[in-house]
């Protein structure tokens, strides 16, 4: 197996700061697949869903791509083949394998996977020097990039292992301190004003994180923590998923066609203490706490609870106001490979961490939002429609990848993610 990447130190302080990031990252890529056998990483659970195996291909492809092809004077591609097989879905790439069959691509296997990578980081990082300013910016965009795509391989992961009957554990459960249950939801009020939305302009952000622009807020109260599990199992319990009057009509639709009756892992099941709900993790099967904040739901879900609740989903504004002030580096995240899943809170308002928090808000475009030119212009500006946004990032989110100012995206329906609710209401 390839040895973790390790950066030359003897390089100007910037370049070595980016190095060092890049090891990192694609470290912690490796050591989250480590587990996995290769048919573990070659199974496509769902279309929604992509193997390991190719999430790791992937986003060496990237890097191999924009910087080391464009940028790099007589760079050879690994295999020539590779570029058709790991392009997700840049038109301006050409041709590429359909992503409902990412999973029929058994070959190359994992090893040849993990020696793709080996090459093609230790050609970035020889490189890495000389590069120009532009070319290490796409050197950070695909840090970036390779942190969301470590999410998206924790949640297909899951989702993979959901479906085997064995329902097996990719990790052993963490150790749990145990948390009371939280009280009452708490209300945070703001009036009516013109706050300031969108990343700042320092630091890295995604091209759909701006312009930074004006946004009148009508006075509403957001809530001071999420939605727990406890909570939502009394809206099941109360008829929440048989009640139309919640549901919005392509929810209802969506519920009535899937049979859906709770969040995606949970079932009701008997066990040694009697039975309840209990929900599937990487961890395995276990009991539901109530404390925890409840994922794994959908738009159309959020949305019905929050109706049931008497109280409505935050826009995306009022939530990065009533964040900005938070630290976006704490709360639940990702550290290290290791047992992901969202736990109790032991109190206070936290906006970062354990679960992406649906909004109201489609997503789309900013005012004045340009997309930039190229391949790499095809990043976010080409998905805003049809999709609402989530903030706050998850447990499963690699620690200091999110801010105030960043915007999740998904179809209403979809709930694999670790998605989550927090509400709000007019007043």
């Amino acid at each position: 197996m390839p040895s973790p990447v390790r950066p030359d130190r003897a390089t100007a302080p910037e370049t070595s700061h980016l190095a060092e990031r890049f090891a990192a990252v694609r470290d912690l890529t490796l050591a989250l697949a480590a587990p996995l056998s290769d048919a573990d990483a070659t199974v496509q659970s769902m279309a929604d869903a992509s193997p390991t195996k190719w999430h790791m291909a992937h986003t060496t492809w990237f890097f191999e791509t924009f910087v080391l092809r464009d940028h790099v004077a007589g760079y050879a591609l690994h295999d020539e083949r590779f570029p058709f097989l790991f392009n997700s879905y840049y038109e301006a790439e050409g041709r590429r394998h359909a992503r409902d069959r990412r999973g029929m691509v058994t070959r190359p296997s994992l090893d040849e996977v993990r020696a793709y990578r080996a090459h093609v980081d230790a050609a970035l990082l020889d490189a890495l020097p000389t590069l120009s300013e532009d070319a290490q910016a796409l050197v950070a965009l695909g840090c970036h990039h390779e942190e969301q795509h470590q999410e998206l391989l924790v949640t297909d992961i899951l989702h993979m292992f959901s479906e085997n009957p064995l329902e097996p554990a990719m990790w052993p459960a963490a150790r749990k301190i145990p948390v009371a249950m939280p009280g009452p939801i708490g209300w945070i009020e703001r009036g009516s004003e013109i706050v300031e939305i969108g990343h700042d302009g320092e630091g890295f952000s995604f091209d759909c994180e701006g312009p930074r622009h004006a946004a009148l807020l009508s006075p509403h109260a957001i809530a001071d923590r999420t939605v727990t599990n406890g909570e939502w199992a009394v809206f099941i319990a109360d008829g929440g998923y048989r009640d139309a009057r919640h549901w919005l009509a392509d929810g209802w639709a969506w519920v009535k066609a899937e049979g859906i009756v709770a969040p995606l892992y949970w079932e009701e099941r008997d066990g040694e203490s009697g039975s309840g709900w209990t929900r599937f993790g990487l961890d395995g099967r276990r009991a539901i706490d109530p404390a925890a904040p409840v994922t794994h739901v959908s738009f159309f879900e959020a949305d019905a609870y929050a109706s049931w609740a008497g109280a409505r989903l935050p826009t995306e504004f009022e939530w990065e106001a009533a964040a900005a002030s938070h630290d976006a580096s704490g709360g639940n995240q990702m550290d290290v490979a290791g047992p992901v899943e969202p736990r109790p809170s032991p109190g206070g308002p936290a906006f970062f961490g354990d679960v992406w928090e649906w909004t109201g808000s489609a997503y789309r475009p900013y005012p004045k939002f340009a997309k930039v030119d190229g391949a790499v212009g095809e990043y976010n500006g080409k998905f805003m429609s049809s999709q609402f946004i989530l903030r706050g990032g998850s447990c499963a989110t690699p620690r200091g990848h999110v801010r105030a100012s960043y915007r999740n995206f998904f179809y209403p329906h979809q709930r694999w993610q670790f998605t989550g609710v927090r509400l709000a209401k007019d007043i």
